[in-house]
């Protein structure tokens, strides 16, 4: 950043939507939680739902909420965390929208959805790449890139495994034999958006190109939130009874621990005085 280029602040439309999006997350889970048989799903989901409510209510929303104060500041660490978070509840109440029975927080879900999509694709396109690319220098990038290969591979390789054959035979995948869902809504997010945005942001920061900076942080931030929140979940299944591979439990926890290693080392990686600046204009600056 030079004194030409002042901090940006976040403005009021991002402002309001993501104080929205916190008023209207700790209405949802705070229901989902509390309310006693609120959630009209198969009883082999809801412990599922019950863990993302609980990790989105304890963890993501007082995330989203610090880095919504430090991002308005023009903290660059703060906006970064900022849209992981916003990315991790676009995820979350996409799959509620698409997934969750109908219930009275129907439209709630859909307004989060809404909500969260626009800011995050709002707020990737406000930045200058150059921001993060600067910050980082000559840091080393291999084990962020190995993280996102490995994240990619692993879920590509677990929900393949199961839909493959399915897909093959013609029968329900495992995952939703027990429920009413046509389709597995989960599995269909993740091979279709997740998986590859893991393996193209891992292959810009490989080619040092900007925006792998970008989408780097971002994704570490959602991947790693997730992760928690699949810990989460299997704590309530095993609670209910439900039974739980160790290996699957052992792989979301050493994900979970490398991925709060590395959204700290990167965030760290980010100078305490660097600030978001306007982006390029008229294409001067190269990115890529």
């Amino acid at each position: 950043m030079t004194a030409s280029q002042p901090p940006r602040r976040l403005t009021r439309p991002y402002l309001a939507a993501s104080t929205l999006t916190l008023l209207l997350a700790v209405m949802g889970t705070s229901v989902g939680l509390f309310v006693p048989e609120f959630y009209r799903d198969a009883e082999v989901l809801l412990p599922q739902l019950y863990g993302q409510d609980l990790l989105t209510l304890g963890i993501a929303v007082p995330t989203l909420a610090g880095a919504l104060y430090y991002a308005h500041q023009g903290s660059l660490r703060g906006y970064v965390v900022w849209l992981g978070v916003t990315g991790y509840l676009l995820y979350t109440y996409a799959s509620y929208a698409l997934l969750t029975a109908f219930n009275e927080l129907y439209l709630v879900y859909v307004a989060l959805f809404g909500l969260t999509l626009f800011t995050l694709i709002g707020g990737i396109a406000r930045i200058d790449p150059t921001d993060l690319e600067e910050a980082f220098d000559d840091h080393p990038v291999r084990g962020y890139v190995a993280f996102q290969l490995l994240v990619a591979g692993l879920v590509a390789l677990m929900w393949l495994a199961e839909v493959g054959p399915a897909s093959l035979t013609g029968t329900r995948p495992p995952s939703i034999a027990e429920t009413t869902l046509p389709v597995p809504v989960i599995q269909s997010l993740d091979l279709g958006v997740v998986v590859p945005s893991f393996a193209l942001s891992a292959a810009f920061l490989w080619k040092r190109r900007a925006w792998g900076y970008v989408f780097t942080g971002v994704l570490l931030v959602k991947g790693t939130t997730l992760g928690l929140a699949v810990l989460a979940m299997i704590v309530f299944m095993l609670q209910n009874g439900q039974s739980v591979p160790l290996p699957q439990i052992v792989s979301f926890a050493l994900l979970s621990l490398a991925g709060l290693t590395l959204v700290a080392r990167f965030i760290r990686a980010i100078p305490s005085s660097a600030s978001i600046t306007h982006p390029p204009t008229g294409g001067s600056t190269q990115t890529d």
